[in-house]
């Protein structure tokens, strides 16, 4: 019970600090007059909402934009008003169109707003002529997101991540602010203080990026070292994968005990973590949280969590979550696909893991199992199939290609206790001897355990 509660305090120590850091109301966005670019800070209070509906149905455009309001809230945002605008594709110009961008200013003007923010990522001069147009500060989809994850990073790696798709985002982004800033002209002497502003911010948001690079790349190589330990070890790995707020989380604390921050908001973990786990015969795997998917995550995020993600392609098994309480599972299914197959990890095993079944609709559940060939409903809330899904996890984990069946003398026990976190055990009798083992292990514990058994023939 000790373990319960230092898990407890710390989640709530978590929560607390992380509403601590929600947006303070009075607070609004500054155009003018920035000092340093790449700290130039999102203040959301009062947004307003603008799409851009180019395929699909109505309904699959208002969901969008309803899922863009869950992030704008997930940032400490007020969400006044949301808009859709039925186009071919974006205006080149204002994203939006002129027409809709001037009704899209007299809203903003009527309700109060200070930030609109688009269901998409603008071009720099898009993001330029739209603030002309509104007066307000713009911000885009994929920044919001880099943003949430700005807020909700925690480990040093995490925070690196974080900081690298921002700057990355931000690179192609800079330009002069405000109207005393000058512009580049041809000839010698002719650039002006705010081109050489601009050149400057250039210069340290590369290195930065350099730095980031670097940090990244030897925090990477300490993972991969644990992989390969792992590895070694034959240890089973599962990696647990899914939509942003589908109960990842929850279900890594269900099946481990983790104590992982869990709270109903987009992103609300961002840092991966690793637990060990057994299977209902014993056998020991590791499990691992990723960071959640959504639709169009911004490739910059991809990239720069790519050595976390990876952990996906190098795992034994996916538990793919899905959200069971969800207006389009489907959708939500195919975004953590296209996730999945740009980082490598198309391939891997594939287990549908239907979560928050206490709350689903019979109909959804009936069309994922007929549309997927492998699923599990579970509930992480009230333990509902759990034991279901670890007789699944048991049955795809992958079997160990070599059947013994001998005695190993007492003096090896370390022999014994290998085999029973790395093997799949049939049987196991005590006898005069030693330890009848009658199991499935790989190849290269076959050769130790032939080595170190006994002359004396197992008997039955």
């Amino acid at each position: 019970m000790v373990e319960d509660t230092e898990f407890d305090d710390a989640v709530l120590t978590e929560r607390e600090e992380r509403d601590a850091l929600r947006r303070v109301a009075g607070l609004s966005t500054e155009l003018t007059d920035i000092s340093e670019v790449e700290y130039r800070q999102l203040r959301l209070e009062q947004v307003v909402l603008v799409g851009v509906w180019t395929s699909g149905t109505a309904e699959q455009a208002q969901r969008s934009l309803a899922e863009l309001a869950r992030l704008a809230e997930t940032a400490g945002s007020q969400v006044l008003a949301g808009f859709v605008q039925r186009r071919d594709k974006p205006d080149a110009a204002t994203f939006v169109g002129s027409g809709k961008a001037a009704e899209l200013r007299e809203t903003v003007a009527a309700l109060g707003a200070d930030t609109v923010i688009c269901d998409g990522e603008l071009t720099p001069g898009q993001l330029q002529q739209l603030e002309k147009v509104l007066h307000v500060k713009v911000v885009d989809r994929t920044w919001l997101i880099l943003d949430i994850f700005a807020q909700h990073a925690r480990s040093r790696e995490g925070k690196a991540q974080v900081a690298l798709a921002q700057m990355s985002y931000m690179l192609p982004r800079l330009r002069g602010w405000g109207d005393a800033m000058s512009r580049q002209a041809g000839g010698i002497g002719t650039r002006g203080p705010g081109e050489t502003k601009i050149e400057t911010d250039r210069r340290r948001i590369r290195a930065r990026i350099a730095k980031l690079r670097r940090e990244l790349a030897s925090m990477g190589t300490a993972r991969e070292v644990a992989r390969a330990s792992r590895r070694r070890s034959k240890v089973p790995s599962v990696a647990i994968v899914g939509y942003t707020n589908a109960g990842k989380s929850s279900l890594l604390n269900r099946l481990t005990r983790a104590g992982v921050l869990v709270q109903d908001e987009l992103f609300a973990t961002v840092d991966p973590t690793v637990r060990k786990a057994r299977t209902p015969s014993g056998r020991e795997f590791t499990l691992s949280d990723t960071v959640g998917f959504v639709r169009h995550l911004p490739h910059q995020l991809i990239e720069s969590f790519r050595s976390t993600i990876e952990e996906a392609a190098e795992a034994d098994l996916l538990l793919h979550v899905v959200d069971g309480s969800s207006d389009a599972p489907a959708e939500q299914i195919s975004a953590v696909r296209a996730v999945l197959d740009e980082v490598g990890a198309a391939e891997v095993p594939e287990l549908i893991v239907v979560n928050k079944c206490d709350v689903a609709d019979p109909e959804v559940l009936a069309d994922i199992r007929r549309s997927h060939r492998h699923v599990v409903a579970v509930s992480a809330l009230t333990g509902e199939g759990i034991d279901q899904l670890m007789q699944a996890i048991e049955d795809d984990l992958p079997r160990p290609s070599v059947e013994i069946d001998l005695v190993v003398g007492y003096d090896r026990a370390d022999l014994v206790a290998q085999v029973h976190r790395e093997a799949e055990i049939i049987d196991l009798i005590h006898g005069e001897n030693g330890t009848r083992v009658h199991a499935r292990v790989d190849p290269q514990l076959a050769e130790v355990l032939k080595s170190a058994a006994v002359l004396d023939p197992p008997k039955d």
